[in-house]
């Protein structure tokens, strides 16, 4: 099949190669978010990893089934992974009820529609939905000072969480507290550990960089000021925290009962 197209405006055709090729050494499962996500699942199987890109949080399941629409990722899942489809979110191609559980983890914001690819989800998904997102909400990230263009491209890719929950009405949304020492390398996982940013391998590993123009110089302001101690003057309060709350949200949302009149019940 072919790939199904960025979500980030103006990317390279090789953006989802690079990515994949980094999360090798940035993006692994978080054991307490995959704890987390594990828990809202509520053991139910089979589970759909809609977006599943290499798979670190699909031993949060007991019976997988990943889709991904780039060839990448894919070619990078580890040996004895769960089978993968490679497709879009936008069009599963799965019988109708056919799971118990869907499970996207930083993955809604790569979709090209979000809530075409909801729709789909929630036609293949019997009992239940969990989702990991983000949106710029609780404390304040340093980062952004630096790269003060982020939250325009999160509002651009990153449906917010009141349009979510028009789609998914009921949904739950719990905080995911991102520890100081995060074990995954997405956008607000170094927090404390900010010379993680100076390496290309990190930033590669995060598609928030993939489409900012002006990265370069904006890390050399980092790397200044990280040389010169302005950074530990300024933010150097923040490594007195074990975690922190950057709008990580899990979402979890549970498909309507539906309702069974008395001549449809069996006799």
């Amino acid at each position: 099949m072919e790939e199904c197209p960025s979500p980030i405006p103006d990317a390279r055709p090789d953006l989802y190669d690079e990515i994949g090729r980094s999360s090798d050494a940035t993006r692994r499962a978080d054991s307490r978010i995959e704890a987390q996500i594990r828990a809202a699942l509520g053991g139910f199987c089979p589970v759909v990893n809609v977006g599943a890109g290499t798979g670190s949080y699909e031993s949060a399941c007991a019976e997988v089934m990943a889709v991904g629409p780039f060839a990448e990722m894919i070619s990078r899942r580890p040996a004895g992974n769960a089978p993968v489809l490679q497709a879009c979110a936008e069009a599963l191609s799965f019988d109708d009820d056919h799971f118990d559980a869907a499970l996207g983890v930083l993955a809604v914001h790569h979709w090209q529609d979000w809530r075409l690819g909801l729709a789909e989800v929630r036609g293949v998904v019997r009992r239940r939905i969990v989702l990991l997102t983000h949106v710029f909400v609780g404390d304040a990230f340093w980062l952004l000072d630096y790269f003060p263009a982020i939250p325009e491209i999160d509002v651009g890719r990153m449906p917010v969480l009141d349009a979510i929950a028009e789609e998914l009405p009921g949904a739950r949304f719990d905080v995911v507290p991102i520890a100081i020492d995060c074990e995954d390398g997405f956008l607000c996982a170094w927090w404390a550990r900010p010379e993680a940013y100076l390496d290309p391998v990190v930033r590669a590993g995060i598609s928030f960089f993939a489409g900012m123009s002006g990265v370069e110089a904006r890390v050399d302001l980092l790397r200044d000021d990280l040389a010169s101690g302005r950074w530990h003057e300024r933010y150097g309060s923040v490594l007195e925290r074990d975690w922190m709350d950057f709008g990580y949200r899990l979402v979890t949302w549970d498909m309507p009962v539906q309702d069974v009149s008395v001549q449809d019940m069996p006799v």
